[in-house]
């Protein structure tokens, strides 16, 4: 695989260092044709120098919507005040109006139909159905903005103009490898249902009440229709709806603590904190890979979140141990796929480098409550997993939903109290 154009990072052996590193000079975003959207590349690489003083080739392409200032770790953007709601929904609205107009004039509906080609009679008349609709906005769009009544709507390049520098041709041309080979990553429903029942058959199954049950059936059912053949896009929407139920549980808590009701919670909202900062770093990797670039996609994963946080708030007000039950049913899921796709994948992803956020949350000398969502590893043995590729990296991903999954049983039985007495006890005190 062609390396992309760096020098040796200008660092000392400081552990979890983040360094630029430059490139060809790019003062344009750019745009490939295999791509749904722009890939935009800023001036510099960014090398990563892990705490054991490691050298860390990280992808210098983000594929993700949204990059730069909404990525973590990649500038002096973290930790800035957002401006006041009605800015911030302006903006909001102006960006996504627009991707939802490219996603009908450019058809990028197109790329899900090229995953899952039609097939029988019934699936060819649901695509021309589709496909007509899809047609019928983007006539719709260009009629508006001819009238002014939209602005212009500028195509997206689809080739770029550069200068004979070899530097910015190859980085050019290992982005665009790198996207193919992403596209070529693969999962299968029935495989990762067969991994679910073995595991079950094994005595290794989540008992849970049917309604539960039914409601996770169901999830699943639109996991595997909406994003058949498009795994990343599948994590991103799973990554996305499953930081809801520790938000959930922190409102809860805060709320019995605020009315006076429950003071004994605080461990639990410092645990269920750190397993949504864990997931908030699965899916800021899921969306440096792309996973978000359709505006459906987007529209489908946001908004079932939403609704996801307020019916666990219900849920854990009535009974917090089936809202652990139903999370505990979803991680276990969460390992199943994730594990069947490091399987289905590994040769692909090996030869594929780590995302910036991703070498920096696994391989960084500042572990931020890395440890916490783990309840049942003893501090005095503490995982520490490595991140040389994306392999590594799904399977962190994977054994960290496997902490989860530990967690929310132990969370049911209240287990959880002794997972934390015993890490108390690992801890150094000082005695006066």
């Amino acid at each position: 695989m062609p390396q992309p154009p760096t020098k040796e990072p200008e660092t000392s052996k400081a552990s979890g260092t983040v360094a630029p590193v430059k490139s060809a000079p790019l003062t344009a975003p750019v745009f490939f044709a295999d791509s749904v959207a722009s890939v935009s590349l800023d001036e510099e690489c960014h090398a990563f120098v892990d705490r054991d003083g490691e050298f860390v080739e990280t992808m210098c392409c983000d594929y993700g919507f949204r990059s730069g200032v909404s990525r973590m770790y990649t500038g002096e953007s973290d930790g800035q005040i957002p401006y006041n709601a009605f800015q911030l929904a302006w903006r909001n609205f102006q960006n996504e109006l627009r991707s939802l107009r490219q996603s009908f004039r450019f058809d990028d509906f197109a790329a899900v139909a090229e995953a899952n080609p039609p097939r029988g009679a019934l699936g060819k008349a649901a695509y021309g159905l589709g496909q007509a609709v899809v047609d019928g906005i983007g006539a719709l769009d260009r009629a508006l903005e001819k009238n002014k009544v939209l602005e212009p709507l500028r195509p997206r390049p689809m080739t770029v103009n550069m200068s004979d520098d070899d530097q910015a041709v190859k980085l050019i041309n290992n982005c665009a490898e790198i996207r193919t080979k992403l596209r070529q990553l693969k999962l299968s429903n029935q495989a990762v249902w067969d991994r679910e029942h073995t595991r079950e058959a094994a005595g290794q199954g989540v008992e849970t009440p049917w309604l539960i049950k039914g409601a996770y059936l169901a999830l699943c059912l639109l996991l595997d229709v909406l994003f058949n053949n498009r795994p990343i896009q599948r994590f991103w929407f799973l990554e996305t709806v499953a930081r809801m139920p520790y938000f959930s549980y922190i409102s809860m808590l805060h709320l019995y603590e605020s009315f006076g009701w429950w003071r004994a919670g605080a461990e639990l909202r410092k645990i269920h904190f750190a397993e949504e900062w864990n997931e908030l770093h699965h899916l800021q990797i899921m969306e440096s890979l792309g996973g978000d670039q359709l505006w459906f996609d987007r529209f489908a994963a946001q908004h079932a979140a939403i609704v996801y946080y307020w019916i666990l708030l219900g849920l854990y007000f009535f009974s917090p141990r089936l809202a652990y039950n139903f999370s505990e049913l979803i991680e276990a899921h969460a390992v199943d796929t994730y594990g069947e796709f490091v399987d289905a994948n590994e040769e692909m992803l090996k030869s594929l480098p780590p995302p910036l956020v991703a070498a920096v949350y696994y391989r960084s000398s500042d572990l931020y409550m890395f440890d916490t969502f783990q309840t049942s590893q003893p501090l005095r043995n503490p995982r520490r997993p490595k991140c040389a590729s994306l392999y590594d990296v799904f399977c962190n991903i994977r054994d960290d939903e496997m902490e989860h999954v530990k967690t929310m049983a132990a969370c049911q039985d209240e287990s959880v109290k002794m997972d934390i007495a015993a890490r108390r006890e690992d801890t150094t005190r000082i005695g006066l």
